[in-house]
């Protein structure tokens, strides 16, 4: 009776397996209206293939008897309408809420690593489960326990991944990378296309096209140094600004005057937009780029997919069909000569995955050839950003100025003002009262004493001792060590780099590690590195996420702080964590010939 329960339960589970390719064929089309434009259907495609994923974890626990927890991540918060009816997203406001919500739950679908694990279990199962009637009825109920683990590993709860991966493991995360470059560029074609035809048709509509559509080439970008390390910067010239009236009033463009901005505005837009260089190269890198990563690709596919297709003809349709003939090899009926032939197919996957990782890196090097930034872009936008942070600056050293100036007036001041007054009664007690003149000298030393640990104290507000004379790296260690949390410091610097970007970097990582012990982090890295004439810092930790700059003053005032050294802080903080802070600043070495070297790592408990 047992048997017969089992063998039931896997004859469904069987059945059951085969539903998931009608999800995979639901993605399939939704990521491709994505591809023309029709962005709203990926979402909901993928939260309702999960509702299939969550019956295959109920099952498993019922009649597998291994519990599968859900592994995705917290779903988004919900927007919050602020005081004058609007709803915010980052630099943007909405009237309703339908946007934000939609954008917040795709991001929250799409990038968490459990959605990639469920695609591949998706189009797995099926065939895993494919024979499990046969093994139940060989191996008893236990197999089902078994597959009860199969379907744990691929859509439960994960440990955290370890940082050394084997060598199949990285070659084949590689080679997705490949696809998904190949995918990615495949999409931005279409989309290159699509603003090429508009801007030969329809030109006064072709800068709202045309910004839109680089939010894919920037999908492209980010994805491709996230995956291979290569970054892509963004090429594209600045905004032009508002339009200025003339002495009566009008808007003027060419010999055309204008009542309104709006026209002006437009065809400013227009003209920023078609006379920008980088336009046409993302137009051109759209049909390059799908060439280059598919010439790429397609030898690795061939190579690794002709190996599979190989050791599955020889060890699981041989056995079927007791004589197999696998293209170029002869034809093999006997274990032996399956056997002789299973190297042939190892070597045609280790052929094919071998080069994966530095080909999916040629091919990001290759897109950033054609979608990063030129010299004179490069240029354009470091002149834009110093005029847009000069006012920043100006107005933060103002702010520190009054900051240090209150400190020393409230402070410093009223004890030193004190300690004046109780000198002159000191004066006046010395012959009458020794005695009481003796208890206010000593209450004078006390005074003075507090006075300099405060004055250190500001001191080390405006510029800390250990920074002068330690370095950047060792001035970081200490902050770690002095911070709440378990901190570990990590980095390699050739030397010292200029003390004004050392001050600034210090009361960054000062911030933010302030920030991740508020939010409630329990470790955090720091690691420091420079390289191509720029400090690089990059703070990790594991709090809940959800950080937003535009919602916090000291992340404001970080981004302040960098922008009068053409700084720039780059967060991500997915919501559930984990928060990620870069700062990056160019400078140069110190000329001083004694900087030594340094290179250290440090934890603290």
């Amino acid at each position: 009776m047992t048997y017969l329960r089992a063998l039931g339960r896997a004859c469904a589970l069987a059945a059951f397996a085969f539903v998931s390719w009608f999800d995979v064929l639901v993605e399939l089309a939704a990521f491709a209206l994505l591809c023309v434009g029709l962005v709203f259907f990926l979402g909901p495609a993928v939260e309702w293939a999960r509702g299939r994923a969550r019956v295959a974890r109920t099952l498993a626990a019922r009649w597998c008897g291994v519990e599968v927890q859900p592994p995705y991540q917290a779903e988004p918060p919900e927007p919050a309408r602020e005081r004058d009816g609007w709803y915010r997203d980052g630099n943007q406001l909405y009237k309703r809420v339908f946007w934000i919500r939609w954008q917040r739950r795709l991001t929250w679908a799409l990038e968490d690593p459990a959605a990639g694990r469920e695609f591949t279990w998706q189009l797995l199962n099926p065939l895993a489960t494919v024979l499990l009637p046969v093994a139940v009825l060989l191996g008893g109920p236990a197999v089902l326990r078994g597959y009860g683990r199969w379907t744990r590993w691929w859509i439960g709860v994960r440990p955290p991944s370890k940082p050394h991966r084997n060598w199949l493991h990285r070659h084949l995360e590689s080679l997705g990378h490949q696809l998904a470059i190949l995918a990615l560029s495949l999409v931005q074609l279409v989309f290159s296309m699509w603003q090429l035809i508009v801007i030969v048709a329809a030109a006064p509509v072709a800068a709202p096209v045309v910004l839109w559509s680089r939010t894919i080439t920037d999908t492209l970008r980010r994805e491709a140094g996230n995956w291979t390390g290569v970054r892509i910067g963004r090429p594209y010239l600045p905004p032009p600004g508002l339009p200025v009236p003339r002495a009566d009033g009008l808007f003027q463009v060419g010999r055309q005057l204008y009542e309104e901005p709006f026209w002006p505005v437009q065809h400013a837009r227009r003209r920023w937009i078609l006379r920008d260089r980088a336009t046409w190269r993302d137009l051109a890198g759209g049909g390059l780029i799908p060439l280059v990563s598919l010439a790429l690709t397609l030898p690795t596919v061939a190579l690794t997919g002709w190996g599979v297709v190989g050791l599955l003809t020889l060890w699981v349709w041989r056995p079927l069909a007791r004589s197999v003939a696998w293209f170029p090899l002869p034809e093999v009926s006997t274990h032996f000569g399956a056997a002789v032939q299973t190297p042939v197919a190892l070597a045609l996957i280790v052929a094919g995955m071998a080069p994966t990782t530095w080909l999916a890196r040629q091919q990001a090097r290759f897109a950033r050839v054609w979608l990063g930034p030129t010299d004179a872009t490069r240029l354009a936008q470091r002149v834009e950003r110093l005029k847009q942070t000069r006012a920043d600056v100006t107005v933060t050293q103002a702010a520190e100025l009054r900051r240090i100036e209150r400190d020393l007036h409230d402070g410093i001041q009223s004890r030193l003002v004190a300690m004046g007054m109780k000198l002159g009664a000191v004066e006046a007690l010395v012959d009458t009262d020794p005695a009481a003149a003796k208890r206010l000298a000593a209450e004078l030393r006390a005074a003075s004493s507090e006075a300099l640990t405060e004055l250190r104290v500001l001191i080390r507000g405006i510029h800390p001792p250990v920074l002068s004379e330690r370095g950047l790296l060792d001035a970081v260690r200490a902050l770690a060590l002095d911070s709440p949390l378990k901190a570990q410091v990590t980095g390699s610097l050739p030397g010292r780099v200029e003390e004004p970007v050392e001050a600034c970097t210090y009361f960054a990582v000062s911030e933010l590690l302030g920030n991740a012990a508020k939010h409630g982090a329990g470790r955090v890295t720091i690691d420091l590195g420079f390289a191509d004439d720029q400090l690089t810092v990059v703070v990790t930790d594991d709090g809940k996420g959800g950080a937003n700059p535009a919602l916090g003053s000291g992340l404001r005032g970080i981004e302040r702080r960098l922008g009068g050294f053409d700084g720039r802080l780059t967060l991500t903080s997915p919501i559930g964590g984990p928060t990620r802070a870069t700062v990056e600043i160019p400078c140069q070495l110190d000329p001083e010939p004694s900087s030594p070297r340094i290179n250290t790592s440090s934890e603290t408990a």
